[in-house]
């Protein structure tokens, strides 16, 4: 395959962190930019405050940067667009991590070595420090993912992944427009269509500013559709 590598990342109400996480993360497209065709994807999620606009004017100065906003669609839905315009776009390979900064570049060459050896390489969130409750929410889903799919999965929502297009391609389709998870069901359908995924650790601190859009309820409440959304779904990957 060619090098042609699209980094994803969502961005909704970050102006606290953005700036921080187009610096941290444009030498890394900029290191593999495959003769320029690389790109480093921002994509705005309808944001209230300033977030696009900080993206704009860092892109005068950072050519691989490609700074969209769009009207909000959760992070799942943003997600897929991501993935779907990468697709649509020539990358050979996507990469996706979040904008608040809970992730590290320095983890990135790990997953890169990798690129050509497994269709997808996902983090392992060892040790997460973002707090308890949010370690049981991801050991919650990894039951529930079992019950649901019969398949069992690390670490299924890690905003860490490296995938190659031509195994991305296949299997997009199956995952419906504006899904809010659309990480999960994806390593879902790799590890039900026998795709070969390989986990590495990787460090996933604190959020680095801001407020997180996403609390204790509402992943409550997301959960309760997931788990009727997930029966659906794998008897549709069962046809």
């Amino acid at each position: 395959m060619k090098g042609t590598l699209y980094i994803i990342i969502p961005a909704y109400n970050e102006e606290a962190n953005i700036l921080n996480v187009i610096n941290q993360w444009y030498p890394v497209i900029k290191a593999h930019s495959a003769h320029g065709t690389s790109r480093l994807v921002i994509i705005d999620d309808g944001s209230k405050d300033s977030t696009y606009h900080i993206m704009l004017e860092a892109s005068k100065t950072r050519p691989l940067l490609l700074p969209i906003t769009k009207e909000n669609s959760g992070h799942g839905g943003t997600v897929l667009y991501g993935y779907k315009y990468a697709l649509d776009n020539g990358a050979d390979y996507v990469f996706q991590t979040d904008s608040d900064g809970q992730t590290l570049p320095s983890d990135f060459e790990k997953f890169w070595w990798q690129r050509d050896n497994y269709d997808m390489v996902i983090g392992w969130r060892k040790g997460r420090q973002d707090g308890i409750s949010r370690v049981f929410v991801t050991k919650t889903l990894k039951f529930v993912i079992k019950c649901c799919f019969g398949v069992t999965l690390t670490d299924a929502n890690t905003p860490f992944r490296l995938m190659r297009t031509s195994t991305l391609r296949k299997y997009i389709d199956f995952i419906p427009n504006g899904f809010n998870l659309s990480n999960i069901l994806l390593s879902v359908i790799y590890a039900k269509k026998g795709c070969s995924i390989y986990y590495i650790p990787i460090t996933f601190r604190p959020r680095q500013g801001g407020v997180n859009s996403i609390n204790l309820p509402k992943i409550c409440k997301i959960g309760r559709q997931a788990v009727k959304d997930f029966r659906r779904l794998n008897r549709e990957l069962k046809n």
